[in-house]
């Protein structure tokens, strides 16, 4: 039987805390450092520095990271393990190798690619692969106009690049989860098919994969935890059998606790299975257990067999946007928006219907009686898209400032209108079959070997924990925020946001399970309103998810909301206020 490996994260995300990796590596014992460092809009940006800087599609910041820990992490003979090769891995992994010399160091360095589809588009179309967006089944059209298109990986070219000797493994494009589930599948020696403890691995992975937000980090109750001004980063022990236990460094800020697990383990997922290209773990099968400080469990995940396709991420320009932010200020604010719209379109040269898109916010942050300058203010926030640069450009800016001694009282501008109009990104989900997306590792020491990404054929029964037994309390009631009562979790999934909600007690899980429903929901958020909401419910972690669709229209970066990966959604839903059982009010 093998012993746990322990796996540490050193980032959640491109942009994370540099230091992150030598607090790891000096901050206790570990077997792995890893961290991801990929998002979605992550490759859009990539996209636009290859294009300036020719091989250098990759993060930079985890080069420097390597430079502070390499030494230590041979000595200590801990793998690395990173996502971080971005669009190109070779060059990410030469990078790295170039510091190595410099260090006089001589690590087997490996990377994992195969994920990049944008020069297979066309093959793939004429192969009979429609490349339909998989949610609203549009044809994907001429592919020419793509900047990236990669395929999510899973975790057996890792496996292969650390049974082949690599100290480091850089990848492209693979899933979150599988930089943990990849070093724990190779030291445990896992069969493909093994599917409980892939799955275990997968929600593992999928813990600790944005660091910092496991140990309290965009925790709802952070003001009962302590040292939430230097919060540590995550490690997870896991084990043979899938099963794990997640903590930090003994001394760390932040805490890890069955709420920080619960909060991460909702954050961008949807239904009860968590589709992978290695396994599909099946959430409601999830338990916690708070086994010490900072320590928790988790232990009987499931897992069924993946499906038999991969998920495709593209991107493409979408054209052109200009934000313009008006403060409108003190009285009369709703005839003060009224008046500056109707000016803006007699000074603009172009019409509303001459854009491809027209969206305009009234954002009341104003207060009654306000007792500061800022109080008094409200935003006025138009967006203007449009494939065409010019309309975007200077006129449309001229046309606000041109306003601002000829229309309301108190106008001014907010930050700056630029002349040119900005490039967004449209983010476009697909479908392309696994087994014509192989992975290829390679040492830099020149071995190239390919690993298939099909999971072995099966067949497996889950039946989901139906989680606590118990009754809602009824009675009278009394109105507070919900978030005294509930912690929530939102962000984004491509143009879709989700929002998970948990309760920190049975009772209290019994009444929220009754209360907030898809109605509840929308009349709480009526920004949702009109948009289609699915509801899944997760009992054994006393907890339900929303996968609102639509709300971030096009995805993050062609998103008007303020808010535009969502991020807020669910401390928004915390801050309503609503009807609750008054027998609940000494539950947590």
């Amino acid at each position: 039987m093998t012993s746990p490996i322990r796996i540490a994260n050193c980032s959640g995300f491109y942009g994370d805390r540099l230091s992150a990796a030598a607090e790891m590596v000096g901050g206790g014992p570990i077997d792995v450092l890893t961290g991801d460092w990929l998002a979605e809009l992550t490759m859009l940006i990539l996209a636009r520095t290859q294009v300036k800087h020719p091989g250098a599609g990759y993060a930079r910041s985890f080069v420097a990271q390597m430079e502070q820990v390499m030494g230590t992490c041979l000595d200590r003979g801990i793998k690395v393990v990173s996502n971080a090769g971005g669009l190109d891995p070779g060059h990410c992994a030469e990078a790295v190798a170039q510091v190595a010399s410099r260090l006089g160091l001589s690590p087997r360095i490996a990377y994992v690619n195969g994920d990049d589809l944008l020069p297979r588009l066309a093959e793939l179309q004429l192969a009979g692969i429609d490349l339909a967006h998989f949610e609203t089944g549009e044809p994907v059209g001429d592919t020419s106009r793509f900047i990236t298109a990669n395929a999510y990986l899973g975790c057996f070219g890792i496996v292969e690049a650390l049974g082949q000797g690599a100290d480091i493994v850089i990848t492209g494009r693979v899933t979150d989860a599988a930089v943990v589930c990849g070093p724990a599948a190779w030291h445990h020696g896992w069969a493909r098919d093994n599917w409980d403890a892939l799955a275990g691995a997968v929600v593992a992975g999928h813990v600790v994969e944005c660091g910092a937000q496991v140990t309290g980090g965009n925790y709802s109750f952070f003001t009962e935890v302590e040292g939430m001004e230097r919060v540590g980063f995550p490690w997870v022990e896991v084990a043979e059998d899938g099963s794990s236990i997640v903590g930090k460094h003994d001394g760390t800020g932040g805490e890890v606790s069955i709420g920080t697990v619960t909060s991460q383990l909702l954050y961008e997922i949807a239904g009860p299975s968590y589709l992978g290209p290695d396994v599909s773990a099946r959430f409601d099968t999830i338990r916690l257990e708070q086994v010490a400080k900072d320590r928790v469990r988790i232990s009987g995940t499931k897992g069924e067999p993946p499906p038999p396709t991969l998920k495709v991420a593209m991107n493409e320009i979408g054209g052109f946007r200009k934000d313009l932010n008006v403060a409108l200020t003190g009285l009369d604010i709703e005839k003060k928006a009224r008046l500056v719209e109707e000016a803006f379109w007699v000074a603009c040269p172009f019409g509303p219907d001459d854009f491809d898109s027209v969206s305009l916010r009234l954002i009341r942050t104003d207060k009654p009686d306000p007792a500061t300058n800022e109080e008094a203010v409200a935003l006025w926030r138009l967006t203007l898209k449009d494939r065409d640069e010019q309309k975007v450009g200077r006129a449309v800016a001229d046309a606000v400032v041109e306003l601002a001694l000829s229309t309301v009282p108190g106008f001014f501008i907010t930050g700056s209108a630029p002349s040119a109009g900005s490039a967004f990104g449209v983010y476009r989900p697909a479908l392309v079959p696994a087994d014509l997306v192989p992975q290829y590792v390679t040492m830099l020491d020149g071995e190239r070997t390919m690993v298939e990404s099909v999971a072995p054929p099966g067949s497996v029964t889950v039946v989901g924990d139906e989680g606590p037994n118990v009754s809602a309390p009824v009675g009278p009631t009394t109105p507070m925020p919900l978030g005294d009562l509930c912690g929530a979790r939102s962000g984004d999934k491509g143009g879709n946001a989700n929002l998970g909600i948990f309760a920190r007690s049975d009772e209290v899980w019994a009444w929220l399970d009754g209360y907030l429903t898809l109605d509840e929901l929308r009349r709480l958020l009526p920004e949702t309103a009109d948009l289609a909401i699915e509801r899944y419910r997760l009992p054994a972690l006393r907890s339900l998810n929303f996968l609102i669709h639509d709300l971030l229209e096009e995805g993050v970066a062609a998103s008007t909301r303020q808010d535009a990966q969502a991020k807020g959604l669910g401390e928004w839903l915390r801050s309503r206020v609503v009807e609750v059982p008054i027998a609940l009010l000494s539950e947590p």
